[in-house]
């Protein structure tokens, strides 16, 4: 991360890319360093503001609704009735936010090791977090994974893991141990969503590794979904949906007919969103 000229820049060296926003006038709006993570929040000039996490873009109000639809609405719109959600990280609350849209959720439960990424959100993205004091949502500060290891079997009927990277403590929300935790602890027809990385980039390091772990911890099915994010390494994410039975076909008119609003998930964004590039054909 560097801040030269009024821009923030992340930089990956290892994938040899960095991506820069320019600051409005009030630049950093905030800096501490938690008992899990370096937090800052900057004022950006064209897309609002920004939350980073250990010096890396987490998200910004301009274009955060994308991730955090295509996180939920994908597996409450295929799943037939979600009643109990389950949301590992996601300390900004946008994707709790999503889940609370459905009225036949009767408990989502959000689990966060750092209360402060909450807290913080509440002062600088109140918009993400206007669901919180909804009666349904049930928001915790432990470990995630030890939540889900000590989950009763058949829990859940949608389990959503909202991590960072791969990298350190988000390491083992990767590992088969811990997809086959969440398998236990979905119902029958349960469906697990996590973020899997940009499909130009991390194919063969992340998404192929993933997808075989996910096999293996006893998920029969899987579906990569596809969509963009401006503020993430290449502008192009995907995230993975596994179940233990068949996707249901995806239902216009439940779509159409619910009273929810999506600023960019839709039927069509649905459909599309499971094509695969030939490229990812090519590679499987």
């Amino acid at each position: 991360m560097s801040l030269d000229d009024n821009w923030f820049t992340e930089k990956n060296e290892e994938l040899g890319i960095a991506f820069s926003l320019k600051l409005g006038p009030q630049g950093k709006l905030h800096q501490e360093q938690t008992e899990y993570q370096y937090l800052e929040v900057y004022e950006t000039a064209t897309f609002g503001k920004l939350l980073v996490l250990d010096h890396c873009i987490m998200l910004t109000q301009r274009d955060n609704f994308i991730y955090h639809e295509m996180m939920s609405q994908p597996a409450l719109f295929s799943h037939p009735s979600p009643e109990k959600v389950l949301i590992i990280g996601g300390g900004d609350c946008g994707t709790l936010q999503q889940v609370l849209k459905h009225p036949q959720v009767k408990q989502a439960t959000q689990i966060d090791i750092d209360e402060r990424v909450t807290r913080v959100s509440e002062i600088y993205f109140p918009e993400l977090c206007s669901e919180n004091n909804d009666p349904r949502a049930d928001i915790r500060f432990e470990d995630g994974i030890a939540w889900v290891r000590n989950a009763p079997d058949n829990s859940y009927d949608i389990i959503i893991v909202y991590s960072t990277d791969p990298v350190g403590p988000g390491e083992v929300l990767f590992t088969e141990d811990f997809f086959r935790e969440c398998h236990r602890a979905l119902t029958p027809n349960g469906i697990f969503v996590q973020q899997s990385e940009s499909p130009l980039l991390h194919h063969d390091t992340i998404i192929r590794s993933m997808a075989e772990r996910i096999s293996k911890a006893g998920f029969d099915h899987r579906q990569l979904l596809y969509f963009p994010q401006t503020v993430y390494p290449s502008g192009w994410w995907s995230c993975t949906m596994a179940s233990k039975q068949a996707f249901p076909e995806i239902s216009r008119e439940r779509i159409e007919k619910s009273a929810i609003i999506t600023h960019y998930y839709n039927y069509n964004i649905h459909k599309a969103a499971t094509a695969a590039p030939s490229f990812m054909h090519h590679a499987k």
